[in-house]
């Protein structure tokens, strides 16, 4: 009886924290959290077996939703509980944290870092060559963009991208914006999905397909990242970060990762600390293949995300009429 009362009071507890992402607007719904539920999940049975004497200690005691903090998801009104707003949640993911320590990268990682970059460059060396003919037409300046950014166990690097923006755009505004996010704990839509005047011509496709961060593979190769990890933040960011989200960065940042797969912009920054420090727990060499090869459809979905709400934004009349004839 010990035992089950556990398991349900956690489990209950668990399916608090999943994130509700219903239909918010009209037009559509917001991407969900596909992985969430998944998540409360292992952490649910992780739990139940080391809280077992604290969970039945106490007396089972009714819980008022009506109290539950909300955060809002877009302007007409549509709201989602708050992930990380009440105190048991917060302790639960502490724990989580916790339990995220460092530890070696794993031999097999590298092997398959390398082993699917090799494998794939007959595909990705041509697109390189491509979007830097783009990149050159469409703009006066460098190809590349190189910022420095957080590493595995706080190593600074210098991260590759394309270029999307004009040589002499201010990146105030988008540190600003970031700061908002983790702040408000709403999700993290993109800047440019609401208007970016500092974008070059080609820059809005590659950001919105994500073929900007190609040149990370460069990053790949010397070590300083992985195919799949958590995405590496700026300095800036990592000093506003708390002390149980920094564990983030006990494991190589990756070009790609399971939350991107996972809801990415749908989802808030506290879910997104929590999504990776699952990985980090959790990563395997069948994980990380799961996570690659979904990462491709998730692109395409943003891509198209991304294409209707320029259509709405730009001509509303027309766009509807447009997307159904293609």
């Amino acid at each position: 009886m010990g035992d089950e009362c556990a398991h349900n009071s956690n489990r209950e507890r668990m399916n608090n924290l999943s994130p509700k992402i219903g239909r918010a607007t009209k037009g559509g719904s917001l991407p969900s959290t596909v992985g969430a539920r998944a998540l409360a999940d292992v952490l649910s049975r992780y739990f139940s077996r080391s809280e077992l004497t604290e969970a039945c200690a106490d007396k089972p005691r009714a819980i008022d939703r009506s109290a539950e903090p909300t955060v809002s998801l877009n302007g007409n009104g549509a709201t989602s509980p708050s992930l990380l707003t009440r105190t048991s949640d917060l302790r639960i993911y502490h724990r989580v944290a916790a339990d995220v320590e460092r530890s070696e990268i794993p031999r097999w990682k590298r092997i398959l870092d390398v082993t699917l970059v090799s494998l794939t460059l007959p595909c990705w060396l041509p697109l390189m060559i491509l979007i830097m003919g783009a990149i050159r037409f469409n703009s006066r300046g460098p190809v590349f963009y190189r910022q420095e950014r957080i590493g595995y166990r706080r190593r600074r690097f210098m991260m590759f991208k394309f270029r999307t923006m004009r040589v002499d755009a201010e990146t105030k505004t988008h540190e600003e914006y970031y700061a908002y996010l983790m702040r408000a704990d709403c999700p993290m839509a993109k800047l440019d999905a609401h208007g970016d005047s500092r974008l070059i011509a080609c820059g809005r496709v590659l950001r919105a397909t994500g073929l900007d961060e190609l040149p990370q593979i460069f990053n790949v190769l010397r070590g300083e990242m992985s195919l799949v990890g958590p995405r590496p933040c700026l300095p800036s960011e990592f000093q506003r970060y708390e002390k149980w989200q920094r564990k983030r960065v006990n494991g190589l940042p990756g070009l790609t990762g399971y939350w991107q797969v996972n809801g990415k912009n749908g989802t808030t920054f506290s879910e997104m600390i929590a999504m990776d420090l699952f990985y980090l727990r959790n990563m395997s060499p069948w994980r990380d293949l799961v996570i690659i090869f979904k990462t491709v459809p998730a692109l395409i979905g943003q891509a198209l995300e991304s294409r209707k709400r320029l259509c709405r934004r730009s001509r509303p009349a027309n766009c509807g009429s447009d997307l159904s004839a293609s």
